[in-house]
């Protein structure tokens, strides 16, 4: 999987499709990403402990990995991601513009 946390990412399909956010959370095991704002849940929840609170919460949902894409900065789109040995350091590059990501 080549998208990571803290990357900014386009939703390509679904509910979300066209909005721009960034990965708090990547689950390469499942081919996963959770986004900032992007497909909240609400749940009930009980009270277990001092702790966690009771009552309707909201919860971030993952997408598939397969439905975003990382956003370049350089050419202002979708990027597909390639990579690149620099000066002997392993880079994510653009493959459209080679910007780094």
């Amino acid at each position: 999987m080549k998208i990571h946390k803290g990357d900014d990412v386009l939703v390509l399909s679904g509910k979300f499709r066209g909005t721009r956010a960034k990965v708090e959370e990547a689950r390469p095991s499942v081919n996963k990403v959770v986004l900032d704002g992007v497909n909240i849940a609400k749940r009930a929840t009980k009270q277990s402990g001092a702790t966690m609170q009771a009552g309707i919460i909201d919860k971030l949902m993952p997408l598939d990995a397969s439905n975003v894409a990382v956003w370049c900065s350089g050419h202002k789109g979708p990027a597909k991601v390639g990579a690149e040995v620099r000066d002997g350091v392993k880079l994510r590059v653009c493959r459209k513009c080679g910007a780094t990501l």
